[in-house]
């Protein structure tokens, strides 16, 4: 049985204003709560493994630590303190880009729409690129099929 396509929005239901909004009011902290909460929603409706607790607790860690021995200085704390921030990035854009492939062959072999994410903001947006693309599931299905010829409503 095909899964509804408004699914995954629905099952994550954050608004990626909201969640750049959440990201600079809790100073960063929310894109990891969002992650905590989401990659096992993700992975089960795209069947694909994305992450687990392990890989988002290291995120919270090198971000966390990476933030907490900033200082002012050159000095070694901070030298890695950029190490562990850089460390948090590189996790995340793991994530995204595995996030990326979970959905494009979601929306591929449940919906048959050929769903063309961007590499270049899959890098550098992350989190919130993965949940842009995930709120425009819906979108991008109606536009399949509008190029398609198939006119037929939206199923539910």
């Amino acid at each position: 049985m095909m899964s509804a396509i408004t699914e995954l929005k629905d099952k994550t239901n954050t608004k990626t204003l909201n969640l750049v909004l959440l990201t600079i009011a809790t100073a960063g902290i929310y894109p990891i709560l969002w992650l905590y909460s989401n990659y096992s929603v993700i992975d089960s409706i795209t069947k694909k493994k994305t992450a687990d607790n392990t890989f988002v607790i290291w995120i919270a860690v090198c971000a966390g630590l990476g933030g907490a021995l900033a200082g002012n200085g050159e000095s070694l704390l901070d030298i890695i303190s950029l190490i562990l921030t850089l460390a948090s990035s590189v996790l995340y854009i793991v994530w995204a880009f595995k996030a990326k492939s979970a959905l494009q062959e979601y929306a591929l072999t449940e919906h048959k729409i050929d769903l063309r994410m961007n590499g270049f903001y899959t890098f550098f947006f992350t989190v919130y690129y993965i949940n842009y693309c995930i709120n425009d599931l819906p979108e991008a299905q109606r536009k399949q099929r509008i190029l398609t010829g198939h006119t037929a409503e939206v199923e539910s």
